[in-house]
């Protein structure tokens, strides 16, 4: 197989490049490591093995094992699409609630009733800004420290290996499945549930 410690070309012409055609040892292996290719073909051939059947006809059941472990991901992902959604809304809105003159002054009036400068002295952006800030600095300073704090501790439980809500639903997805299909080895389940991503399904056509 080598030759001069280098590989011989009758040796590399035999290397698989599809996860379907590795060894088992070679599936286990990539799938401890949470390669969601790898752990597909666990399923696979575990299928195989259960049923009796050809590659193909495995496959079709991967598919419908695969659509289940989607069920509900939408509302799982939820949490952090609204994160997401609220914190791009309230960076972008920062700015007229500061610099935007028509903004200020509605918030003011809504929120705040301070007295603001005369008209001659809300000509700029800088302007507004300087009037706006007496009340804007601290709301945006101590949701900045807020934040500050709730990223320490995030950190703190990453160090940890604690992430709450993320791993309830990844071992929640993960139980049902095994529900769901008991026929199959639950360890090879379980991994391939933990590895889907939440956003949008892994391209499992190779």
């Amino acid at each position: 197989t080598h030759r001069d410690g280098k590989p011989t070309l009758e040796y590399v012409k035999g290397m698989p490049k599809t996860f379907a055609s590795m060894t088992n040892e070679q599936i286990l292996l990539f799938a401890e490591l949470e390669i969601p290719e790898a752990c597909r073909e666990c399923i696979v051939r575990d299928v195989m093995a259960v049923h009796n059947i050809e590659y193909d006809e495995a496959m079709k059941v991967f598919e419908k094992i695969a659509k289940t472990n989607r069920e509900g991901m939408a509302l799982a992902a939820f949490p952090f699409y609204l994160g997401f959604g609220i914190a791009v809304t309230a960076g972008y809105a920062s700015f007229p609630l500061v610099f935007h003159k028509e903004t200020v002054e509605w918030f003011n009036e809504a929120f705040v009733t301070s007295e603001l400068p005369p008209k001659e002295d809300l000509e700029t952006y800088f302007e507004v800004g300087a009037a706006s800030w007496g009340w804007m600095e601290p709301l945006l300073g101590h949701i900045s420290f807020f934040l500050l704090c709730m990223q320490f501790s995030r950190a703190q439980l990453q160090n940890l290996g604690i992430r709450p809500y993320f791993n309830w639903q990844k071992e929640r997805r993960s139980r049902y499945l095994i529900q769901k299909y008991p026929k199959y080895d639950a360890e090879f389940l379980a991994n391939y549930s933990r590895c889907d991503r939440l956003a949008e399904p892994h391209d499992m056509t190779h």
